[in-house]
């Protein structure tokens, strides 16, 4: 993708568009290359208008080359220019572009409907490796078609092109180099006998389906090029060829964001999907006035930036490459192809992309498929049921199991915390409800590659570590979780543990899940669900989910079965309407994210499950590599190993009772979680579980 000369960064197109001429004195130019009508007294595309002062019929070269800013323009004048160019033909737009390449900045809008291109060209024993590049990075650099050595047209593309002037400029490269811009490549003819063309999907090919969809174009709104962003993303490297990913921004109203995201993801030849939608420091992007590429486009209020893979990433390459001499389009003066882009339906389910706003601060939407969003609501459903009668049906908050695995999803490190000490006069006074839970999410983020942490009670570190052992060795982990533990020794011990050197700008962590864990009280204490206090069995792991508040970036998910669990602050309300003792034990601490089971566990095993469903989402998928790089699906039979089963929490369920582990409801040490048998229980929630990613 792509957008005008980086050296211009301000100012509008069409005010770069001609020369200090005025009209009506000069005769207009010819071209023997131009069409019939496109001279004085044209009748064109629109037939014959009427502009100008004295009357006269203008061509729409003269009137391009006349122009010096818009408010030289009559209202014809200024409908034949913007009009026009987006009604022309590509054929008639590029021999345009061959005789008067200079009035043409960039062809943001131009040709409605049909596909442009980038153009990277390369010495012929750099081209299988520059392809094998595109094949590995194809929403950046979707390749349309690759000449022969000293081939100058693609009749697969265009009937009648000439690549070495067909572009309204191109630039020149020696060696990695940039060592000019030039309007044309014939000078070159017989260095470009060796040479090999490609021609790269461009997004100002989907401009007019983002039209049709009722989406404004910011930038051709404001008559400028598209803004185009080198980002912190590297590309995979093949051979010579590395570099990292560059981007397109466009505005788009955050009403418009499905929209936007619907009509762009079916036109893979043209980028297909925005890569990143919300704040631009998540791709390394410092500043969107200052865009790398082509002009600053100014968001509108309520519009959100939303970013496509850009074919200028090939320019990069080129660059890294440092071969003797390449060529490129300039950004934003792209090829026109002859090709439509033909309307796109989708398919089926599975491919229709849905977004959801997972962060505020920074601003982050994720992207997910209609079918994969249906299958973990199903989730979501099966452990909301109240087998126990406690009311927590009406904590429940839909879509909260979806956003929080979004968010976890594309969290780089997790740290987890359980543990609730309810049954204070036995040693351990810890529950069997939390444990399995949380050790079935860490198994998932280890498949997942993922860094994964637990952080629980000092005085329940050797217990824990019996069971982080025994997990590993009943293969339930890859291998052991580090173990860590908090203490509140000053009021910055929650930030300096959370973030390196205190500094909220470096955190250790993406994201915290508190499952089944002691929440902290209005009142500063802890209660089980008798209403005792345990505060005195429960360290204030509570400050962490406070801190990371304040830490932008990082997001928090509470998983809870009473309401007095910790991050259920966010249902307290409905905890002391409708949980019994609920205006005692209602836990005030908030995670962005609420999770509610009938038990904590099955909570637990949800996020897995849903983690599962994410990763083998495409759309996911493709939103997190960012269109770089191939699928991860390769990985499948290992995320499906790292899954609860019926066994795997059979034999955790029996260590924890080997351990003295208790259930939460009875204290008994049987089979059974919070009072609920292990078998017909437990084992059949975690059978529908499984099936449900089977469907």
């Amino acid at each position: 993708m792509e957008a005008g000369g980086g050296a211009v960064r301000g100012g509008h197109g069409a005010a770069r568009l001609g020369g200090p001429t005025r009209w009506g004195r000069e005769a207009p130019r010819r071209c023997r290359d131009l069409p019939p009508g496109l001279g004085v007294g044209w009748g064109g595309p629109w037939g014959a208008q009427e502009v100008g002062g004295a009357g006269r019929l203008k061509d729409l070269t003269t009137l391009k080359n006349e122009v010096k800013t818009p408010k030289n323009l009559t209202k014809a004048e200024r409908m034949l220019l913007t009009g026009g160019l987006k009604s022309l033909l590509p054929h008639v737009l590029r021999r345009i572009i061959r005789c008067n390449r200079h009035s043409i900045s960039n062809t943001s809008g131009m040709a409605e409907g049909y596909k442009q291109a980038n153009i990277v060209i390369l010495h012929k024993s750099l081209a299988d490796d520059f392809e094998k590049f595109c094949h590995a990075n194809n929403g950046p650099l979707p390749l349309l078609y690759r000449s022969k050595p000293g081939d100058w047209k693609c009749p697969s593309l265009s009937s009648d092109s000439d690549i070495r002037t067909d572009c309204p400029q191109y630039r020149v490269y020696e060696h990695g180099a940039f060592t000019g811009s030039v309007k044309s490549l014939k000078e070159y003819s017989e260095q470009l006998k060796d040479m090999v063309t490609f021609y790269l999907g461009c997004s100002f090919s989907f401009e007019k389906a983002i039209q049709n969809a009722g989406i404004p174009i910011r930038n051709v709104e404001q008559e400028c090029n598209v803004s185009m962003y080198k980002t912190a993303v590297p590309c995979y490297s093949i051979s010579t060829f590395c570099c990292n990913l560059v981007v397109t921004m466009r505005p788009i109203p955050e009403s418009k964001l499905e929209a936007a995201v619907l009509a762009t993801s079916e036109l893979k030849e043209a980028h297909g999907a925005p890569i990143h939608i919300g704040d631009p420091g998540l791709l390394g992007i410092q500043d969107l006035s200052k865009p790398d590429y082509g002009d600053p486009v100014h968001l509108h209020p309520g519009d959100i930036p939303v970013f496509w893979a850009c074919g200028v990433t090939g320019v990069e390459a080129v660059i890294n490459c440092r071969s003797p001499l390449a060529f490129t389009h300039s950004p934003g003066c792209m090829f026109i192809t002859d090709l439509k882009n033909d309307s796109v339906t989708v398919g089926s389910s599975s491919e229709v992309p849905q977004v959801y706003c997972i962060s505020q601060d920074p601003l982050h939407y994720s992207m997910v498929s209609a079918e994969a969003t249906q299958k973990i609501k199903n989730l979501e459903n099966l452990i909301g049921i109240d087998p126990g009668d406690r009311g927590i049906i009406h904590l429940h908050r839909p879509d909260e199991l979806l956003k929080a695995c979004l968010a976890i999803s594309h969290a780089r490190s997790v740290l987890i915390t359980t543990g609730f000490p309810t049954h204070f006069s036995y040693e351990p006074p810890e529950e069997n409800d939390g444990p399995p839970g949380a050790l079935a999410i860490a198994a998932m983020l280890q498949a997942l590659e993922k860094d994964v942490a637990i952080v629980t009670d000092q005085r329940a570190m050797d217990l824990n570590k019996k069971i982080i052992d025994d997990a590993v060795q009943l293969g339930i982990l890859k291998r052991p979780v580090p173990l860590l533990s908090y203490q509140r020794e000053n009021a910055d011990s929650a930030l300096r543990f959370l973030c390196e050197n205190g500094n909220r700008r470096r955190p250790r962590f993406d994201h915290l899940i508190a499952i089944e864990r002691a929440g902290m009280a209005a009142d500063g204490n802890y209660y089980n669900a008798r209403k005792v206090n345990i505060k005195h069995l429960v360290d204030p792991i509570d400050d962490l989910f406070l801190a990371a508040q304040t830490i932008p970036g990082v997001t928090t998910t509470g998983v809870g079965d009473g309401g007095n669990e910790l991050g259920m602050g966010k249902v307290k309300e409905a905890v002391k309407k409708h949980i019994k003792n609920g205006d005692t034990i209602a836990c005030d601490v908030e995670a962005d994210f609420t999770i509610v089971a009938g038990v904590s566990n099955w909570g637990g095993y949800a996020i897995a499950c849903a983690l599962y469903i994410l990763s083998t989402c495409e759309i996911h998928d493709r939103y997190l590599r960012k269109a770089v790089g191939f699928p991860q699906l390769l990985k499948k039979k290992t995320w499906l190993s790292a899954l609860p089963s019926v066994t795997k929490e059979e034999k955790l369920l029996k260590a924890l009772v080997q351990h003295g582990v208790r259930s939460g409801k009875t204290a008994s040490l049987e089979m059974e979680v919070d009072g609920l048998p292990f078998y017909d229980t437990h084992s059949l929630m975690i059978e529908k579980l499984l099936q449900e990613l089977k469907q």
